[in-house]
């Protein structure tokens, strides 16, 4: 059985209206409602609440709702590296940019006649600047995206 279904089979077998129960855990009746059709799910600290309310483990209201242990689990993650995260994914967003810069100054010199020159004199520098920094950039962010701390 998914939460939502053990919520409202709970609620009602105290008799309990949608309102009665979010003004006993001090949410609104939209969220109540939500969280019985499955549109979205409590915060762990409502099921702790709802938990105690019912008389029941959190294991028995989250050990059949996959979703919702995937989310609670997700959710509870943090980043070990969340600042080195950011740095490397503005390393690959410049190069990004510096590409698709380059790109358009070279389709306007092909296309429009124009005589527009990067870095005069440095091609190396305006040729591989770019994907360096998106490859940088994109290593280093996918190296630290799975880094959690434990």
């Amino acid at each position: 059985m998914i939460l939502s279904e053990r919520l409202k089979q709970e609620r009602e077998k105290r008799n309990w209206s949608q309102n009665d129960l979010a003004e006993k855990i001090h949410v609104s009746r939209q969220s109540v409602s939500k969280w019985e059709t499955g549109k979205n799910y409590p915060s762990i600290e409502v099921i702790i609440q709802l938990s105690d309310l019912f008389h029941i483990t959190i294991d028995e209201l989250l050990r059949s709702d996959e979703e919702l242990k995937e989310k609670i689990i997700r959710d509870s993650k943090q980043l070990a590296f969340p600042r080195w995260k950011v740095f490397f994914d503005c390393v690959f967003l410049l190069g990004s940019f510096l590409l698709v810069s380059k790109l358009l100054v070279l389709g306007l010199n092909k296309f429009v006649g124009t005589d527009i020159t990067l870095l005069k004199g440095m091609p190396a520098v305006s040729n591989f600047l770019p994907l360096a920094l998106m490859l940088i950039g994109g290593i280093g962010s996918d190296h630290l995206k799975d880094k959690y701390v434990p």
